[in-house]
Order: C-alpha cells, then sequence, then structure tokens
C-alpha cells in the first residue's frame, strides 16, 4: 500500500471491528486502520500462525503481549520509531466497548513510507540459516568459516536482509542484491542501525537469562527520517532461548510458537489450509511461554501490565 506503513493485503478484519474509522489492511497477525493522513491505528490479534496458514483457536494474550513487549523495547531502546501512543483514548472515535477490547493489544503510530526489506541480524546459527548452511551455503551464511554446529553462537552478529514478501515466506538477499534494492547509503543505515539495536537487546536479554538468538526489524521513512516500524523484539519477531537451555549442537527450546509447530509437524499434515484446530493444552503451552518471556524481559508480572493498560 504506497505510501504507508501497511503492506498487508486488504481484507475485513477479522478483530471487532473499529467502527469509527476504516479498516485499510489485515496481516496474520494484525489489524490496521487508518486514523488520519498522518497516523494508524495498529492492532495486534490473538491470531498465531504456522507455515503461513493462520490456525484456530487463537492465543489468549498473545497480542497483548506482542504490544506489551513492543512498547518496553521502543522505550529501552531510545532509537527513533513509530510509536505515539498506546492509549487507546488518544484515538478518536473508539467507542467505550472497543476501547475495552483494544486495551494493551492497540499501537497509535506515525504513517512512515514501508521500506521494502526485512532486517534480520543473527547471532547464532539456527533456523534457515543453519538449514543453509548445513546444505552448503547460501545469502545468509556465505561469510561464516566452516564447520560450526547448529545453535553455535557466531564469531559476531551478522546481517541477512530478506525480501520484505506480502505473502508467504520472505526470500534472503545476498549483500550485493540488497543494495540494490535499496542503495548503498540506505543499506549500510540499516545494516548498522540494526546491528545496533541487536546488541542492545542483546546484552539486555543477556541481563535477564535469555538469549537473543536472532530478529528481524522493519523501517519507514517520515519526513526524510528513517525510523523503526513495526513491532520490535517479540516472540513472534525474534528467537529467544533460556539461557540454561542453551547447548550448541541441537535443538533449543524457545519462548515462541514452538509447541505450535512441534504438533502441527505429528499431524501429517500438508501445511496448506485448513490446518488442524490446536488442542487446548497446546493452546495453554504457547500462551505461558508468551507470558513467561514478557515477565523475565520486562521485569513485572503480566497481570501487571493488563491492569495498567486498563485490559484486566
Amino acid at each position: 500500500m504506497s505510501g504507508s506503513f501497511v503492506t498487508e493485503v486488504d481484507s475485513a478484519p477479522i478483530l471487532g471491528a473499529v467502527q469509527a474509522l476504516e479498516h485499510i489492511g489485515s496481516g496474520k497477525v494484525r489489524e490496521i486502520y487508518r486514523v488520519d493522513e498522518d497516523r494508524l491505528l495498529i492492532v495486534a490479534t490473538d491470531r498465531i500462525s504456522a507455515f503461513d496458514v493462520v490456525l484456530e483457536p487463537e492465543i489468549p494474550d498473545k497480542g497483548r503481549v506482542l504490544t506489551g513487549l513492543s512498547l518496553h523495547w521502543f522505550d529501552v531502546l531510545g532509537t527513533p520509531h513509530h510509536l505515539l501512543s498506546a492509549d487507546v483514548a488518544d484515538v478518536p472515535g473508539i467507542a467505550a466497548a472497543e476501547r475495552e477490547e483494544l486495551a494493551g493489544r492497540a499501537m497509535l503510530v506515525r504513517r512512515a513510507d514501508v521500506i521494502p526489506m526485512e532486517c534480520v541480524v543473527r547471532g547464532y546459527l539456527y533456523g534457515s540459516s543453519w538449514k543453509e548452511y548445513a546444505a552448503g551455503g547460501g545469502p545468509t551464511t556465505e561469510h561464516l568459516p566452516a564447520g560450526l554446529e547448529q545453535a553455535a553462537e557466531l564469531p559476531e552478529p551478522i546481517f541477512t536482509p530478506a525480501t520484505k514478501a506480502e505473502s508467504g515466506h520472505d526470500e534472503n538477499l545476498t549483500e550485493a542484491a540488497a543494495r540494490e534494492l535499496v542503495g548503498d547509503a540506505l543499506y549500510e543505515e540499516l545494516r548498522s542501525r540494526s546491528l545496533a539495536i541487536y546488541e542492545t537487546g542483546r546484552s539486555y536479554a543477556a541481563e535477564r537469562g535469555i538469549i537473543l538468538a536472532d530478529t528481524k526489524f522493519e523501517f519507514g521513512i517520515v519526513d526524510g527520517e528513517v525510523i523503526l516500524v513495526d513491532e520490535v523484539l517479540t516472540p513472534d519477531s525474534s528467537r529467544y532461548w533460556p539461557a540454561e537451555d542453551w547447548v550448541p549442537g541441537g535443538v533449543v527450546p524457545a519462548f515462541d510458537k514452538q509447541p505450535v509447530r512441534d504438533w502441527l509437524e505429528t499431524r501429517g499434515w500438508d501445511k496448506t489450509p485448513p490446518a488442524p484446530v490446536l488442542p487446548p493444552e497446546v493452546v495453554t503451552d504457547t500462551t505461558r511461554r508468551y507470558v513467561e518471556v514478557y515477565e523475565r524481559l520486562v521485569g513485572e508480572p503480566f497481570a501487571s501490565y493488563l491492569t495498567r493498560m486498563g485490559a484486566a
């Protein structure tokens, strides 16, 4: 959607509608509304997806965890960003019933021209990069030394940008392709900003017994300034590991939707819609992981966030 932060395809809103605002886009997790020419309302739902398919049922409080952590990180990082307010009372025309539903999961943000490149930073060799590396190398691992194990800490964090796909998987870019996409000057700025934010987040998490293995950022431009947009350093955009469980050479449990992926892999599902319905124990375990990483990173009970935002 040219000229805005939104890149999702337009569709009818799935979360309860905000009657006073124009709904302009839906993602797998978020609903986006136009407030005016300069501002958007972004609402994080409790939807969850795996293998590019939205699943049922939703994961209770997931959207509020994503929003709460983003708010926390915007404050900690001190880097220019799109957030204006997380108080739904600051959004004109929101009805009382809508405020209760939106509390803790909505952000009023500056509307930005999104830069069409995912800014991925990896500090550990895992996930798609490990598969690529084990298969002989590719765009994200072309500069890495030989002989590394799965989940190994890299000699230094690496910047591995990807295309920003409107549907399906993003595709990794070589450095040359990334430079061609955004230009040399912007590439260097995005690279340096991404690595610096990752290092800040990594050090902060490490002090709380958590490894930030990798993450991805999105940036946009407002009035000529490059700013951080979308969520930041959440379990949906980042791979968090309990430091006490990290052992190089194998699979590491993560604070994310891993219980969902693991269960789906046992179902013989062909990874096309419709997906199997998640059982209650998987839903509960997934909520627990999201809430736990919030509490360990922020240092407060998640219930305190809900109370503070009027969502209790």
